[in-house]
């Protein structure tokens, strides 16, 4: 019963940002787009800082860096570790208020909170939150970000966190060169705001996609310490095994999640580049490109990313 309230509630939350947004449309129509799109921009900061300003803790990156994967992975350990329902996946507080033990987690990519606030170089309403920034290869994030857009993109967002245009003849290596949305500057601008303004947050964890990668229980465990979330080691590896990249195939193709919106759904079931769960490789940027290009691609993120996160060209490959 508690879990059939959190999805009314849920419903009725979805339903009402979509009706404000609506009337937004409507009260703007005829306006510039350009005017529109601010505009909606700052509605939906307005609705990320409430829910920010709810959590107890935020858990922050980029558009395709591993968000899903870690939410799959520490909604299995609650589910495990209180006896949750098998398919509610985390959503800020529907773990919280089905057991009040589980904190307030807001996943977010804080796209818009800066256009409500007008402050766009700072992260001043996290300063007293505790933040996990989950970081990811910006060359690797940018060419997820680009079968992103090319097919899994709604149209709406397409324009309004400045996608090139759907259908436009871009190739993959200059999405990822260039000035848009999804490209590696783009990761980059992102992530070093981070790093710039981390002195100021009060707790503060960075955990690197592909270390959770390469050894996923000590560094689920380190985030969980951080949160301050006991867990035995026999439900962290249980979450661990959950959500390993085969069954997260499985679960989206499925549809195990589908309660929980379309965050776990594939565009088109027959095209494996249209999976939320696509590759998971890292370092798999370079299979996309020749060696000139991978050296172009080197030199431009060894020009713009804080080298505090220890992406180099040498990175390993897996």
């Amino acid at each position: 019963m508690v879990y059939f309230i959190q999805l009314v509630r849920q419903f009725f939350q979805t339903a009402t940002r979509k009706l404000e947004r609506r009337w937004l449309h409507l009260r703007l129509r005829g306006r510039p787009e350009s005017e529109l799109l601010a505009a909606e921009r700052v509605l939906r900061g307005k609705d990320q800082l409430k829910l920010l300003r709810r959590s107890d803790i935020a858990v922050v990156s980029f558009g395709k860096s591993g968000r899903t994967w870690l939410r799959v992975m520490v909604s299995h350990l609650f589910r495990v570790k209180y006896g949750l329902p098998d398919n509610a996946l985390l959503g800020m507080d529907n773990f919280h208020n089905m057991n009040k033990a589980i904190p307030k987690i807001f996943f977010t990519h804080d796209n818009y909170i800066k256009d409500f606030t007008g402050a766009a170089e700072s992260k001043k309403p996290f300063y007293d939150k505790p933040v996990v920034l989950l970081a990811r290869d910006p060359r690797d994030v940018a060419v997820s970000q680009y079968f992103q857009w090319k097919f899994r993109l709604r149209p709406n967002k397409v324009a309004i966190n400045n996608y090139p245009e759907r259908g436009s003849d871009i190739s993959l290596f200059d999405f990822v060169t260039g000035d848009n949305g999804g490209s590696m500057a783009a990761v980059c601008e992102y992530l070093n705001l981070w790093a710039l303004e981390a002195p100021n947050i009060q707790q503060y964890l960075v955990l690197r996609y592909e270390d959770l990668r390469a050894d996923p229980a000590p560094h689920l465990q380190r985030m969980l310490d951080f949160m301050k979330v006991d867990a035995t080691a026999e439900q962290v590896t249980a979450a661990v095994e959950y959500s390993a990249f085969e069954n997260m195939k499985k679960l989206e193709s499925s549809s195990k999640f589908r309660l929980a919106g379309e965050r776990m759904k594939p565009g088109d079931k027959n095209n494996p580049d249209s999976f939320k769960t696509r590759r998971a490789k890292v370092g798999g940027f370079r299979d996309y490109f020749s060696d000139e290009e991978v050296a172009a691609i080197d030199a431009q993120l060894e020009a713009s990313l804080d080298p505090v996160y220890g992406y180099r060209k040498t990175a390993a490959v897996d």
